[in-house]
């Protein structure tokens, strides 16, 4: 995949877990345009080992002199958010992919309620760019445990006015997505981004209240967990491989120089399926795209986030 060579412009501390990073292009060119929704994916060389995590564009799509990013610290990721807030610095380099938009705003929408939880206001911060500038029909609820964690609050509410509602759990603040969803006009798409309890409750209400499927849009990317290392055989490439514990399948079969697809590297596109031709044990699968049917299968996987626990397992690379 092309990727842009960027030195880190900007850092601030937005909240006590949160970190925003201001990126420049090396050569001082413009970056490439993007859509309100869109991420890139930086790669980070962490004790030697290349890793690659997905983070959603945050400033005006008109704006191409930088792009912006923000990065919640999880303690119990892989290290990737750990490098960012720890390593990563003003003048650092790194590099990203090109833009890829699999959360964009559907044009012909009446009205778009955003729906964010946490870190997950992120791809959100575009989109509201996008909706100022086009005049398009919008409500933001933003949902947050307390309020030092409210990243990007008070230029919410500047941006939105009253457009804006912002629920603080320790608060005791709640959002109702029953009561939310219930009222809005025909028409109306509604997007979800946060905790996966957040998503998943977002998407059952809206379908137990009659939306149209094509109406409810999500966006969750997936850290690859650790696990057990195992054996992979790449079918194609006729070499077999092993997946150490902290690294993805996606991450081992690239280190061994195969060149595989993906877009996300969350398990939310699809883009990285790969058939499974073989497996002695039973595979892990940690995405958002297969239904539950297919995963019993165990037919497919998505290596970016989806591991094995087996021996072997072999796959059509």
């Amino acid at each position: 995949m092309s990727t842009l060579n960027v030195t880190v412009a900007g850092v601030e501390q937005v909240t006590p877990l949160v970190k925003h990073f201001t990126l420049v292009r090396d050569d001082g060119s413009l970056f490439p345009a993007f859509s309100g929704g869109s991420h890139i994916v930086v790669a980070m060389n962490i004790n030697g080992r290349i890793h690659r995590n997905p983070y959603s564009l945050m400033g005006s799509p008109e704006e191409t002199g930088a792009y912006h990013i923000s990065v919640r610290r999880q303690e119990k990721s892989r290290g990737g958010s750990v490098h960012m807030h720890d390593r990563v610095r003003v003048g650092s380099r790194l590099q990203i992919t090109y833009p890829v938009n699999l959360f964009a705003l559907e044009k012909r929408a009446k009205k778009h309620v955003l729906i964010a939880g946490g870190i997950g206001i992120t791809p959100f911060m575009s989109q509201i760019e996008d909706l100022n500038r086009t005049g398009g029909d919008y409500e933001l609820h933003y949902a947050f445990r307390s309020p030092e964690h409210g990243a990007f609050r008070a230029d919410l509410q500047a941006r939105c006015g009253n457009r804006a509602r912002f629920y603080v759990e320790s608060e005791g603040a709640m959002l109702n997505l029953q009561e939310l969803l219930g009222k809005q006009p025909l028409g109306t798409h509604t997007y979800v981004c946060g905790p996966h309890a957040m998503v998943v409750a977002m998407i059952e209400t809206a379908r137990e209240l009659g939306w149209p499927e094509g109406h409810i849009h999500s966006e969750q990317f997936s850290a690859p967990p650790s696990g057990d290392a195992f054996r992979l055989k790449l079918s194609k490439s006729d070499i077999e491989i092993v997946v150490p514990s902290e690294l993805s399948m996606l991450e081992a079969i690239e280190a061994a120089g195969v060149d595989a697809p993906y877009l996300c590297r969350g398990g939310a596109c699809g883009r990285c399926e790969l058939e499974v031709l073989n497996a002695d044990g039973p595979i892990v699968h940690n995405d958002h795209y297969l239904t539950d049917a297919e995963k019993a299968a165990g037919k497919k996987i998505m290596p970016c986030v989806s591991r094995a626990k087996c021996n072997l397992l072999e796959v059509n690379l």
